[in-house]
């Protein structure tokens, strides 16, 4: 079975396509500085978004999602945000955690896996 990569990087790509199944790297939002958590999370989830389109799915077919972010206090603030994004009756296994992130100014990131819609 082949392995398809859409905007490969030197360290990551930002999908992986294996059979069915698309894969997505941990995504942050490009515009942080002095933006809210609301902020980032929907710029994240545009991103993603435009990611799952780019693999031929959507967010009707995600699978699971992981989210981490900087301060878990932020919890409600960014579920304000993904309860109104995510796909009525096709919510994926979801994760949340508390955890330092890879730049200071990252407050939230989202990995998610879909099936090809």
């Amino acid at each position: 079975m082949s392995i398809e990569r859409i905007e490969v990087g030197p360290r990551m790509s930002q999908v992986v396509i294996h059979g069915d199944t698309v894969y997505l790297a941990g995504i942050v939002a490009e515009r942080r500085g002095g933006t809210s958590v609301a902020d980032q999370t929907t710029q994240v989830l545009q991103r993603i978004d435009e990611l799952l389109a780019k693999a031929g799915t959507d967010k009707s077919n995600l699978l699971k999602a992981n989210i981490w972010l900087r301060d878990i206090a932020d919890f409600d603030e960014m579920n304000s945000v993904w309860d109104k994004w995510v796909s009525p009756g096709n919510t994926p296994a979801r994760a949340c955690v508390e955890s330092r992130m890879a730049a200071p100014d990252v407050l939230v990131e989202v990995q998610v896996v879909a099936v090809k819609g």
